[in-house]
C-alpha cells in the first residue's frame, strides 16, 4: 500500500501524521528542527484559529503554533 504524504497544513483537526521531511533551509529547517519536527516524530493537529491561520499542533509534549507557510514545508503521513 503507497503511503499518503501530505504537507502538514492540510492534515484535519483531530488527525495525527508522522512527519518524513522537511522542505525548508536554513534558519527556518533549524527552527523547526529545534521545536521537534524530527523524522519519524507524531504530530497532532489540535485546532486552527478563527481566521485559519495558525494552527495549533501537538509535538512531543508541547504545542506550537505554525502558519501555514511554515507548515506546508512539513511533509507527513497520515497514522
Amino acid at each position: 500500500m503507497k503511503e499518503k504524504i501530505i504537507p502538514l497544513h492540510l492534515l484535519p483537526t483531530g488527525s495525527s501524521g508522522r512527519v518524513k521531511e522537511l522542505r525548508s533551509l536554513d534558519g527556518m529547517r533549524r527552527r523547526l528542527l529545534d521545536l521537534g519536527f524530527i523524522n519519524g516524530t507524531v504530530v497532532e493537529s489540535l485546532r486552527r484559529s478563527p481566521f485559519g491561520d495558525p494552527t495549533a499542533y501537538q509535538i512531543r509534549g508541547a504545542v506550537i503554533a505554525l502558519r501555514s507557510e511554515e507548515a506546508s514545508r512539513i511533509l507527513v503521513e497520515r497514522v
